[in-house]
């Protein structure tokens, strides 16, 4: 039996924050997503655990870890024993057991037997991310302990949190399913890359996670909350091709929380049109009644080639860098005129593209 602390629950929840899978032999994957950046050294530290074909026995059954570290450095551990996940269905907790001295099924532990009886493998929640995996190649290594406060979901502060991808994300029409867990929180820890100890008190997290059982043909994504005196302010904006029923769909959305309010630039209450670049740049535009937005995200980086589920199982196909630039505006229409509600530079941004076709530029409406 999953026992869920009590403190899971008092945070900003999110609609899908719990685990999807029903239980059947159908393709599927579910992916989590956690980072903590370090502006004071212009870093910044990358979570990402999946999980394929959980009911075990299939080809591309089994889970894996991936951490993307300082300057853009890569560490990947797989974990194929399915048996050794767990997750809550009910509230954003999940985990999984490498190597272990215990002789239980897997279950959340406090951080202190974690620590004790866990050698390799990691445990995730609304409040803390933990773990430690070792390429035992090279001997490279992290491990990393912290606690989150988070700040804003995905919505208005002290209202009901929103699907990202609207209502039908809550069945099977639109794959795979997208939801931001925390646009923004406070992170306070501490990570062990390779020996150099980063130590951090209220440094910005995000997280956020996919699941199902189809996969994007080609995607990008900006993110950032982590701007140069603007400490409340968090953007999320990405787009992609993804089935629907028996078609394929390009659609995009940025979101943005700022001082305590959601600004939401999806289908189906704006006109979103992007313009990207096989790497390099990311320009993005939207509006609609009251709002208008612009973003440019550049880097001169090469990037990391990173692994993604696809539907020949966990395969590298999508490139990250965690150190792009942003330039942001927003700004509000009244009286027949536009007014600048603010502007907004990082260099902290989280860029990426993933999937096949990026020989060209990539442009829609």
């Amino acid at each position: 039996m999953l026992i869920i602390p009590k403190n899971f629950l008092n945070s900003t929840q999110t609609p899908h924050s719990g685990y999807h899978w029903d239980g059947t032999s159908r393709r599927f994957f579910e992916g989590w997503y956690y980072r903590v950046t370090l502006p004071e050294i212009g870093q910044t530290f990358a979570f990402m655990y999946s999980m394929e074909d959980p009911i075990g026995g299939k080809p591309d059954s089994g889970g894996a870890a991936q951490v993307l570290g300082p300057d853009d450095e890569y560490l990947c551990r797989t974990f194929p024993d399915v048996n050794k996940f767990w997750a809550s269905q009910d509230v954003l907790a999940l985990g999984h057991w490498g190597k272990t001295n215990l002789k239980v099924s897997p279950h959340y532990l406090l951080p202190r037997d974690f620590t004790h009886h866990i050698q390799e493998g990691y445990q995730a929640t609304a409040t803390l991310n933990q773990g430690i995996i070792t390429d035992p190649a090279t001997g490279n290594y992290c491990r990393w302990q912290y606690e989150i406060k988070p700040a804003y979901g995905w919505g208005n502060q002290n209202s009901i949190q929103q699907s990202t991808a609207g209502w039908l994300s809550f069945s099977q029409i639109f794959e795979p399913g997208w939801q931001i867990l925390m646009a923004h929180g406070l992170a306070t820890g501490w990570i062990d890359w390779n020996g150099k100890i980063y130590e951090f008190t209220n440094a910005p997290a995000y997280g956020e996670k996919n699941w199902g059982g189809a996969f994007p043909q080609k995607w990008f994504w900006l993110n950032c909350n982590c701007f140069d005196n603007e400490p409340d302010l968090a953007l999320t904006a990405g787009g992609g091709r993804r089935g629907v029923l028996w078609w394929m769909e390009s659609v995009a959305m940025i979101g943005i929380h700022y001082q305590g309010q959601f600004y939401e630039f999806v289908p189906w209450n704006s006109q979103v049109s992007w313009q990207i670049q096989p790497w390099g740049k990311w320009q993005m535009q939207a509006r609609n009644s009251h709002y208008e937005v612009e973003l440019t995200g550049t880097t001169d980086l090469q990037g990391t080639p990173l692994r993604a589920p696809t539907s020949n199982g966990l395969a590298i196909c999508c490139r990250d860098t965690m150190q792009g630039k942003l330039d942001l505006t927003l700004r509000k229409f009244s009286s027949c005129k536009t007014q600048i509600t603010f502007k907004a530079q990082s260099n902290l941004c989280g860029l990426e593209i993933g999937g096949g076709s990026w020989e060209n530029s990539w442009h829609s409406d």
